[in-house]
């Protein structure tokens, strides 16, 4: 005997009682080929991950059970004929691994749980030592930063280029751009 997953999805559309009666019909469909600790978890509606058709959600079922394996084709055949049925998936557990649907339920919830409130290690802010220009820069400044643009000019040191100044005069000719170099006729 093998373990056995499935889990299949019905239309949104359908009434609770209905939806019984498909549940029932595969339990039935099950319990004819023999299958063993039938396990069936009604998960209700929920949203699919991508539309089938023309679903946006669907009503998840699933079922674990212990079975010799001959029932999976039929059971999928009549899953595949069936209009209620959008989608289904039967896997083969590993020897030994059938879980409770319910203990599945509560296990992914818990897992879930985990993951939201799982908090992510804080980070220390990073201090960046000064480069030489940079504490060049901040000694120059004055502590409270200036508004306007007269207090920013006289916060400069004393040996900087003039703003009258030519900037071609104060460089060498092969640092000023093209433009701007003279042209001697």
């Amino acid at each position: 005997m093998t373990d056995y997953e499935m889990m299949y999805i019905l239309r949104p559309d359908l009434p609770e009682e209905q939806v019984q009666q498909e549940v029932t019909r595969y339990r039935e469909f099950l319990e004819q080929y023999n299958a063993e600790n039938l396990n069936i978890k009604i998960w209700g509606k929920r949203r699919l991950a991508y539309p089938i058709g023309k679903f946006q959600d669907g009503i998840y079922v699933l079922v674990n059970y212990t079975a010799d394996g001959k029932q999976v084709a039929p059971l999928e055949r009549a899953m595949r004929l069936s209009e209620q049925v959008i989608r289904y998936m039967t896997i083969k557990l590993p020897k030994g691994k059938i879980a409770d649907a319910e203990n599945i339920t509560h296990e992914k919830e818990s897992i879930a749980k985990e993951l939201v409130t799982r908090e992510s290690p804080k980070k220390e802010p990073v201090t960046k030592e000064p480069t030489p220009v940079e504490a060049n820069l901040t000694e120059s400044l004055p502590e409270e930063p200036a508004l306007t643009g007269q207090v920013l000019i006289e916060a400069l040191p004393e040996e900087s280029v003039p703003l009258e100044a030519n900037p071609t005069e104060t460089l060498p000719e092969e640092l000023v751009p093209a433009e701007q170099v003279p042209v001697e006729v």
